[in-house]
């Protein structure tokens, strides 16, 4: 619980500046081009509309800007076979596979408020893809059903009405558990996984893109 909650205040920090920051977005257009500044001046405008809202349509809108990003696997984009870019590397080159889909949308929702204890990176086997994938979920209550915000589906929906995803595991900064079956809520050792997690920190707050 330390770890979450240092994550938190790590994340409520940002606010001021994660995607308002005007010489981070020069950065970018040096980096990516014109394109790519005309991309963050739109997700600016996008989250700044979003301000008061309720979390639906915080999670709807987040949801569908996001999915307009082209989906290219690692190994193309990066040259690696697994990689988290930063939401700024994501959103800059205008490609990223499901798991950068996942963090920049994370990001964007806790930049407008929405509690990140609400908020799990997804494992899932997806059936229509035939392996594995990871979605953003929401949980209104620790009990809720879950909402899905996936980069193959433009509308935010409960998991019950996903049968195609196969829920394995839930990832929220702290811990690992078992999203599904006998040890649902179990704690799931992955040094990986947290090796990830921590070095996307690190890459955020340099502002990596």
């Amino acid at each position: 619980m330390k770890k979450l909650l240092l994550i938190m205040i790590f994340f409520l920090s940002l606010q001021a500046t994660v995607y308002v920051n005007p010489s981070l977005v020069n950065k970018i257009e040096k980096a990516h081009g014109p394109f790519a500044k005309k991309r963050f001046y739109y997700l600016d405008k996008t989250l700044m509309s979003l301000q008061g809202t309720t979390d639906l349509s915080k999670l709807t809108e987040v949801n569908t800007f996001y999915n307009e990003v082209g989906y290219q696997i690692d190994q193309v984009t990066y040259n690696k076979s697994d990689y988290w870019a930063t939401p700024w590397e994501f959103l800059g080159r205008d490609k990223g596979d499901c798991e950068d889909y996942v963090i920049a949308k994370y990001f964007a929702l806790i930049y407008l408020g929405i509690d990140p204890k609400k908020l799990y990176f997804t494992y899932v086997r997806s059936s229509r893809f035939k392996g594995a994938h990871m979605v953003l979920t929401y949980f209104e209550t620790p009990s809720s059903m879950p909402l899905v915000l996936d980069n193959n589906n433009h509308k935010v929906i409960p998991a019950n009405r996903r049968p195609d995803l196969t829920p394995i595991y839930n990832f929220n900064g702290a811990a690992i558990v078992r999203a599904s079956g006998e040890k649902k809520g179990k704690k799931v050792k992955s040094k990986k996984v947290h090796k990830q997690w921590d070095q996307l920190l690190i890459d955020i707050k340099g502002n990596k893109i």
